[in-house]
């Protein structure tokens, strides 16, 4: 549109090109603006772990994380998605967990999918949960309204018992 009006009009032509040097101060900005919305900082892409990766220790992310590897030690994450190679031993959390694969250890999520292929073996404390069918579980499965919270979790009595267990 703007591109007709100064085609039809070729005195204002030459009155806009006077004042670009005035909006030249915010034009700067402006890519900085764009710059600054345009990398994908509230979506950045997964990052994947290859199922020739076998990692000791623990992983802590505000992102995604796709596990086809071995992981021994606690995963902390936005969308966890366990492949169906991958191996986990220790504690998941995320607000999206969907198991492919094996994990032996505590699974927490606000959602929690186990697909055909999953193999859990641990407690799942979830505010939702599907389990398709031929998943193989073992373990308990206790809903909470924040189960990433395991401090409140804990005093409703949850770790407690565990706690006298081991």
């Amino acid at each position: 549109m703007f591109s007709k009006s100064k085609i039809n009009e070729p005195g204002s032509k030459e009155t806009e090109a006077a004042k670009p040097a005035a909006p030249a101060t915010p034009a700067a900005p402006a890519p900085a603006e764009t710059k600054a919305s345009t990398p994908p900082k509230p979506k950045p892409p997964a990052s994947v772990l290859s199922s020739d990766l076998h990692i000791t220790g623990n992983l802590k992310t505000s992102g995604d994380i796709q596990v086809e590897g071995t992981v021994e030690g606690d995963i902390r994450a936005h969308l966890l998605t366990i492949g169906e190679t991958a191996t986990i031993k220790g504690e998941v959390t995320a607000d999206d967990v969907v198991v492919n694969g094996r994990i032996v250890g505590r699974v927490r999520g606000l959602k929690v999918r186990l697909t055909s292929t999953a193999r859990v073996e641990g407690d799942i404390i979830h505010k939702t949960i599907a389990i398709e069918s031929g998943a193989h579980f073992e373990g308990s499965v206790q809903r909470q309204d924040d189960p990433l919270n395991p401090g409140r979790g804990g005093k409703s009595g949850a770790n407690p018992a565990a706690e006298v267990k081991q």
